[in-house]
């Protein structure tokens, strides 16, 4: 299963935990408070700055690792 840029933050963290680490490495959190951030990663990503084009590159990168 491929991860994209509309998956729920939730569904990634329960799906994929080892998405966490590499998130946050790219500023992205996906936790806080032990809950999960709501929304998709796409709006996650916008919220910290990053382009469509970079978004398509988070996503790339991400599906390499899981």
């Amino acid at each position: 299963m491929n991860v994209s840029k509309d998956i729920l933050i939730e569904d990634l963290v329960n799906q994929f935990p080892n998405a966490i680490d590499f998130l946050s490495t790219r500023k992205i959190r996906c936790i806080r408070c032990g809950e999960p951030i709501w929304g998709t990663l796409a709006e996650a990503a916008k919220e910290k700055g990053y382009t469509d084009h970079e978004i398509d590159l988070l996503v790339n990168d991400l599906n390499q690792i899981i």
